[in-house]
């Protein structure tokens, strides 16, 4: 042995006694121990490492007709109307939604990943299919704040309107664009009083006024900027289907006759819509609209009542069935999505408009149920 070094725990000399066959480690145990190990650190590895991938999987449901809980633990109506009289409720009428995880912020791993894959209710997409590229945690949250505003407001529009109550509207110019052909004729917070001396009390009608303009023609309009009335000639262009049009991007503020509160509370996105129309109308009206029924849903409302697309249909159905609901009003756009794909007990409504999702709702209520249409 050379100077300095040292062997660590020494070694018997030859010719001395071995260790006792029970004190060493048999072959199998060695492979199993190794086994466990690489389980172990494929398991760490599955944890750590990150996938562009999003999961969409079912969220929970929300009775809009009953309760939402805040974060100090009360609870308050989940719609509350100030100023109008109010009739009682029963039964629910359910807005659904998903989960997702592996979006800006929520990466997800391997396991997340392998776990959706084998799980037929929940599915896995990339992440840029749900979310656009760089888009920051903050900016899906702002973004869905902002369409679950916009959302509430339409609806109680339509919900109002259906009840005979009037809803005046304010159409106001959001933003003109760089190459507006307008130029700088018209301004952002511009209030739309008349196009073509056509006075403007909607999105609808100011769209169809501005349809009467030739395209690169000029449109005549009067504006309330700033509070004063302002009289504006206004060259349009065309869009890439020939429509005319000015190069601006309209803004819709509804003028309520009352207040209409709408808590759904950290629920995003605009496919509530319908959901919510129903629930303020049937507050509004005299009479049960559910007849006492379990009904959920789900579809964005326009101002006109239309009734739109929305994602993650099929973890909403699932989502519904494991609620309790036993009917599902479901967007007529979505049924291609549905087919196959329906929860065991639970009954497919489709729906294009309000009207038709209230119809739907009043039927399921009195029991009459074999001529509704479905997916």
């Amino acid at each position: 042995m050379s100077e300095g070094q040292v062997t660590y725990p020494p070694a018997p000399a030859r010719g001395s006694d071995p260790p006792p066959a029970t004190d060493r480690v048999s072959r199998r145990s060695a492979a199993v121990l190794v086994f466990v190990f690489l389980g172990l650190l494929v398991g760490v590895a599955g944890t750590l490492v990150h996938l562009p991938y999003a999961v969409m999987m079912p969220g929970p449901i929300s009775n809009v007709l009953g309760q939402t809980t805040h974060a100090d633990g009360t609870a308050s109506a989940l719609i509350v109307i100030d100023g109008h009289p109010t009739f009682p409720t029963t039964g629910s009428l359910d807005f659904t939604t998903v989960r997702v995880s592996g979006g800006p912020g929520y990466p997800v791993n391997v396991w997340s990943v392998l776990s959706a894959w084998v799980d037929a209710t929940e599915e896995v997409y990339p992440v840029d299919a749900l979310f656009p590229p760089q888009q920051t945690q903050d900016q899906v949250q702002q973004e869905n704040t902002a369409e679950m505003v916009d959302s509430q407001q339409e609806a109680t529009a339509v919900a109002l309107r259906k009840a005979g109550i009037a809803v005046p509207e304010k159409v106001s110019v959001a933003s003109v664009t760089s190459d507006a052909a307008s130029g700088s004729a018209l301004q952002a917070g511009d209030v739309l009083v008349s196009v073509g001396g056509t006075a403007i009390d909607s999105a609808a009608t100011a769209r169809a006024a501005i349809q009467k303009t030739t395209p690169g023609g000029t449109a005549n309009l009067v504006v309330d900027r700033k509070g004063a009335q302002v009289a504006v000639a206004a060259k349009t262009g065309t869009s890439a289907d020939g429509r005319t049009v000015l190069g601006v991007l309209l803004k819709v503020d509804f003028e309520f006759p009352f207040k209409v509160t709408i808590d759904a509370g950290a629920v995003g996105g605009p496919s509530a819509g319908l959901m919510f129309s129903l629930g303020v109308y049937d507050k509004l009206t005299d009479g049960s609209l559910t007849g006492g029924k379990n009904i959920a849903g789900t579809g964005t409302i326009a101002d006109s009542g239309a009734v739109g697309p929305i994602g993650g249909i099929r973890q909403k159905m699932v989502g519904a069935q494991r609620g309790g609901a036993t009917f599902f009003l479901a967007p007529a756009d979505n049924c291609t999505e549905v087919r196959g794909h329906v929860p065991d007990g639970l009954q497919i409504v489709k729906v294009a408009t309000f009207d038709e999702g209230e119809a739907a709702v009043k039927k399921i209520g009195t029991g009459d149920t074999a001529s509704l249409p479905t997916c």
